[in-house]
């Protein structure tokens, strides 16, 4: 029987966080748990820094972004004794369960953590890159497709009023999710990804045969794991006869109000993840699989690639004739 919960939110913030950290706390005191909140990620663990967490402590934080636990990058967690140390604050505050917010680099810390101590770990997916194995979804991806999404329709209207080619740049260093969603969503004509690479000359073919149909703007779609944006609008601009404009939207995707789509999977995933817990299940990560909340090991969801439907790019390419 598990008597205090821990939660932490690690890795790159993602809106929905705060509304998971709502849901796991007022589940759990609902079961009659007590929960603890680390503070800045992993960090949190290893200065022994946390606030008690309370049905009311948590009122009023469903429709912000961010996470009030706060969240940072700890390389010191990674170091030799770090996670020993983590498992210790974990011991002395007789934390029986971990539950982490975060996507698959912080499900690798829960792993870590996981094999020195005692409590169970368990991992709730929250990015933007959507790039967690064994979830459809993950808490965050959708407010950050929407915020791009009303950036670049936005973008539009001054490309067609000026007859310009924009390039876009949004977020996702290793994987194309984020871009490839919002690329569709907002009819570019080019959508570049880590996953299917292209050279200048195809991207050149592509705004030829545009320039035939009689298209005088355009949107580029590029995820910034595609390659060096600043470079691609200057080579560009010197092939093409209409003007070239560069706009990186950036940290805008994961700040804001989360969507409802985003607080309603953080709620059901948090829920889930208590149950889990007072099942007495460690060692698993929830996640939407064919629309149905489910879990997977947290060792394949730390270090499984999630496949990206290459697809979308034919159904692209056809929509944007």
């Amino acid at each position: 029987m598990i008597k205090t919960i821990g939660v932490v939110t690690s890795g790159g913030d993602a809106p929905g966080m705060n509304a998971a950290i709502r849901a796991v706390t007022r589940v759990g005191h609902s079961r009659g748990l007590q929960v603890i909140g680390f503070e800045r990620g992993w960090e949190g663990l290893l200065s022994n820094c946390y606030k008690k967490l309370t049905p009311r402590s948590v009122g009023g934080i469903i429709q912000l972004g961010g996470t009030m636990l706060h969240t940072l990058r700890c390389p010191t967690f990674e170091e030799p004794g770090g996670v020993e140390k983590g498992a210790e604050t974990l011991r002395q505050n007789n934390v029986d369960a971990l539950v982490v917010i975060g996507g698959d680099g912080s499900f690798r810390g829960a792993l870590s953590l996981g094999k020195v101590s005692e409590a169970l770990m368990i991992g709730i997916p929250a990015t933007i890159d959507n790039d967690v194995y064994g979830t459809d979804e993950t808490i965050g991806f959708d407010t950050a497709v929407n915020t791009a999404v009303s950036t670049i329709d936005k973008i539009r209207d001054t490309a067609i009023s000026h007859e310009r080619l924009f390039i876009v740049e949004v977020m996702g260093r290793k994987r194309g999710f984020l871009a490839l969603e919002v690329g569709l969503s907002v009819g570019a004509e080019v959508i570049l990804i880590p996953e299917a690479p292209m050279t200048l000359e195809d991207i050149m073919e592509i705004n030829e045969e545009n320039a035939r149909k009689g298209k005088r703007a355009g949107i580029v779609v590029a995820a910034e794991g595609f390659g060096d944006s600043n470079k691609l609008a200057h080579d560009l601009q010197n092939r093409i006869n209409s003007e070239v404009r560069l706009s990186i939207i950036g940290y805008a995707q994961r700040g804001g109000s989360p969507t409802a789509r985003s607080r309603l999977l953080a709620s059901l995933f948090a829920e889930r993840a208590v149950e889990l817990l007072c099942e007495g299940k460690g060692n698993v990560a929830v996640g939407l699989q064919k629309g149905a909340i489910a879990c997977v090991e947290l060792q394949s969801a730390a270090n499984k690639r999630k496949e990206l439907d290459l697809r979308m790019l034919k159904v692209a390419e056809m929509l944007s004739i």
